[in-house]
């Protein structure tokens, strides 16, 4: 525990020293992450698309996990899941989430605060049909979120809905589906030597997006 102690009060590295000026940036967040998700893919980051997302319970308590960026569009952002799961059962307590994609090997981050809804239902369909067979079943073995007694139970659960569906189309399960989340807020942050590091905040403000800078 010590020595691990010990790394983290020591450990250090510098960022690169890439600018991110008002002047040069998109006057629209959603262009803007667009320009930086696809250097991140032109970087050949590992899984760009994942997202960490955070959201709260009953209890003020928050909850955060990673999960995949399936869509985008200037109408939001979308993902998918149990809606029983924890991360359903939050959504459904509050509306309100908090969104961080951080990609190391180019120092950036981007936060996104808003408001998430279920998607239509067709827009569900549609994504679970292309989905592969093998993630379809696993969409009914799951009871994401509960407790389970062993492993074996969950393979059970695989087998079974195998052969439920071995001759037809695997349908979408009611209790999964998309989650739309309608960002208010956005964070472009790029790291710089020295921790002087450059973060650009838009505000949304009716229609229009408002530009502002903040210390690092």
């Amino acid at each position: 525990m010590e020595d691990l102690q010990n790394y983290l009060n020591s450990v250090r590295r510098e960022f690169a020293d890439k600018p991110l000026c008002e002047n040069s940036v998109s006057k629209n967040p959603f262009l803007q992450f667009y320009t930086w998700f696809d250097e991140a893919v032109s970087s050949q980051i590992l899984d760009p698309y994942a997202m960490l997302i955070s959201s709260v319970d009953e209890n003020g308590q928050p909850h955060s996990r990673v999960v995949y960026l399936r869509n985008i569009s200037e109408d939001g952002l979308v993902f998918y899941t149990n809606y029983n799961s924890q991360k359903g059962k939050n959504i459904s307590y509050s509306n309100k989430i908090a969104i961080t994609f951080f990609w190391v090997e180019i120092d950036r981050q981007i936060r996104i605060e808003g408001t998430v809804k279920r998607v239509e239902d067709s827009v569900s369909d549609a994504y679970f049909d292309a989905r592969p067979r093998e993630s379809q079943i696993g969409a009914w073995a799951s009871e994401q979120s509960s407790s389970i007694p062993n492993r074996e139970f969950l393979e059970e659960r695989v087998k079974f809905f195998l052969e439920k569906f071995k001759d037809t189309k695997v349908p979408r399960p009611p209790h999964w589906g998309g989650f739309l989340i309608n960002p208010t807020h956005f964070e472009f942050w790029q790291g710089r030597p020295n921790r002087l590091h450059d973060r650009l905040v838009y505000t949304k403000s009716d229609t229009d997006w408002k530009i502002s800078r903040i210390a690092p």
